[in-house]
């Protein structure tokens, strides 16, 4: 797959740090240990590979505070890297429920990137990594794991709701069914800490 090393992944997850310090990037470390996690129990999956993966998916925030813009810009960013397959999941991962409609905050992008993300979510097919980051982005906070229905009311009373959070919120919950049923335990007990940070 084309994605960068580990060394190059925390160079660049560091730099992005200089540029837009915030919570975003311990969530994208825990969104990162818990793909590894889950990977280490698929055998379809690389561990390294879901680490970079998670590590990278939120790496459009760099240029600074976002909405759904972060998403082209990190696939940009990485794209234009050669890191296509890191790019993928950068546009990828707020998508559980293939619909733009379903997200939640500001479409801060222009009509052509709209279009775009748009047009790639609806074509793309998608593969384990894909709804492996999908699981993982909805798994965890910047303090830590957590359980589903924590993170998404979160991100709810954050953004705001619409018609289709329900729809998105189930499609969350049958990849983790997915995962679960692959590998043959519940994901929860893959995640270490996460009664505290469910609970604090």
């Amino acid at each position: 797959m084309n994605v960068p090393s580990m060394e190059e992944a925390k160079r660049l997850l560091s730099e992005a740090e200089t540029f837009n310090p915030g919570p975003w990037v311990s969530h994208s470390i825990f969104t990162a240990d818990a793909a590894r996690n889950i990977a280490s129990y698929h055998k379809e999956i690389d561990p390294e590979i879901a680490y970079i993966l998670g590590y990278l998916h939120d790496i459009g925030r760099r240029y600074g505070v976002s909405h759904m813009r972060h998403i082209i810009d990190g696939y940009n960013f990485l794209s234009h890297r050669g890191y296509e397959d890191c790019a993928r999941i950068c546009l990828t991962h707020s998508f559980p429920l293939k619909n733009l409609g379903s997200y939640s905050g500001n479409k801060d992008c222009n009509d052509k990137e709209f279009n775009f993300i748009k047009e790639y979510i609806v074509r793309v097919n998608y593969s384990v990594y894909d709804e492996l980051i999908q699981l993982c982005d909805a798994l965890t906070t910047p303090k830590g794991f957590c359980l589903l229905e924590k993170r998404l009311v979160d991100v709810a009373l954050r953004y705001g709701v619409n018609d289709l959070t329900v729809l998105k919120w189930k499609a969350t919950f049958e990849i983790k069914g997915k995962f679960e049923a692959v590998i043959g335990r519940p994901i929860y007990n893959l995640l270490p800490g996460i009664e505290e940070t469910t609970f604090m």
